[in-house]
């Protein structure tokens, strides 16, 4: 198997320095061919959106070029009690997307109270995994089962055009002890990666286990000794595809973190695709090493996607997938940062430049297959 790893962009807001088809193909290995799906888009606006308003947003984004959302599916909000999926909503959304011609890559993230290992008191405001890893897996296979290659949702809709799931991600960020109940810890994630494998491979044998993100902040484990102690622990028989989210100050820093992680892969015996699964450049907002201007961001997004584009092969990469589609405000209970204005559109939906910089690279990987 092949396997995966990240770097995201809301740990990257604490970063302690700057720069940090055929949908019954097997899945990739060393990339050649590009993908129709290599350009994709964080767009999480779109699942909670009402019904007309998502037809909307996924057609603008065919239009725009987008043949992948990156897409976080809330284990919280379909597990409502023990053994049972309410799948109503995903139903809807998969299903728009299908119709809109889009893939979905999903981010299993997020376990209900009742299968969460956080204590009753004193947890605080982090996400915690589960207590049982095994849960988790239930969780994957169910969604496979409902929405992978041979899922019911296709064969209960047989007039939707057929796209299914094929590729899932693990998880977000375990080594920031926000999103790992306080305390990183390699081995306890590589466990949960095997729970999720199993179960996946169960149901698909040609499933894309995609790891989590990891992010490089001094308020979490570092990146490498993580990704070290994730493979001393056994992930790379978990693994098809690993996973970064280079965030830096510009388009060459990011280039070069996307090299340094070819090469600790290579060290590390591991010849696993790399998909860039988050990357983006915010055009206002606060200050950070990521905040640029809107020409900025523009200038930045068409040469990190024609960068990677050229050298796809020799980095071995999956593919990139573009931190946000719009700006959003502020989380309830959360803060203003740089990610809020990652955006190819303003909040009110108006385009800034970046989306002419992102739409002119998706139409040369088209008109440049190859």
């Amino acid at each position: 198997m092949r396997r995966l790893l990240a770097l995201t962009c809301a740990a990257v807001a604490l970063a302690a320095a700057p720069g940090c088809g055929d949908h019954d193909a097997e899945k990739p290995r060393s990339p050649q061919a590009l993908p129709r799906d290599f350009i994709g888009i964080v767009a999480d606006h779109a699942l909670a959106a009402p019904p007309r308003e998502r037809r909307r947003i996924l057609r603008r984004l065919h239009a725009a070029g987008v043949r992948l959302i990156r897409q976080t599916f809330d284990w919280s909000l379909v597990e409502r009690a023990p053994g049972r999926y309410e799948l109503a909503a995903l139903d809807a959304y998969v299903s728009a997307a299908a119709a809109a011609r889009i893939e979905v890559l999903p981010i299993l993230f997020n376990p209900p109270p009742f299968r969460s290992s956080a204590p009753r008191r004193g947890a605080g405001r982090a996400t915690y995994p589960p207590e049982r890893p095994a849960s988790l897996g239930r969780f994957a296979a169910t969604l496979a089962r409902r929405y992978g290659r041979r899922g019911s949702l296709w064969r209960a809709r047989p007039r939707l055009p057929r796209v299914p799931i094929r590729a899932w991600q693990v998880w977000n960020e375990p080594n920031l002890p926000i999103y790992w109940g306080g305390d990183p810890d390699p081995p306890a994630y590589a466990r949960l990666l095997a729970a999720a494998d199993h179960a996946l491979k169960a149901v698909d044998p040609h499933a894309e286990v995609v790891s989590a993100g990891l992010a490089q902040s001094r308020l979490g484990m570092p990146f490498e000794q993580f990704v070290r102690e994730l493979y001393e622990a056994g992930a790379t028989d978990s693994l098809d595809t690993f996973a970064l989210h280079p965030y830096a100050a510009d388009a060459g820093a990011a280039l070069r973190a996307v090299e340094r992680t070819r090469e600790l892969l290579d060290e590390l015996d591991d010849d696993a695709p790399i998909w860039v699964t988050e990357l983006g450049w915010a055009s206002g907002g606060p200050g950070s090493p990521f905040t640029v201007g809107e020409r900025g961001q523009a200038a930045r997004i068409r040469s990190v996607l024609t960068d990677l584009v050229q050298r796809r092969r020799e980095l071995g990469l999956r593919g990139v997938v573009y931190f946000n589609w719009r700006d959003a405000p502020p989380y309830p209970g959360g803060q203003n940062f740089f990610g809020l204005h990652t955006g190819l559109l303003r909040r009110d939906g108006t385009p800034k430049p970046a989306l002419r910089s992102f739409s002119a690279a998706v139409r040369e990987r088209a008109s440049n297959p190859n």
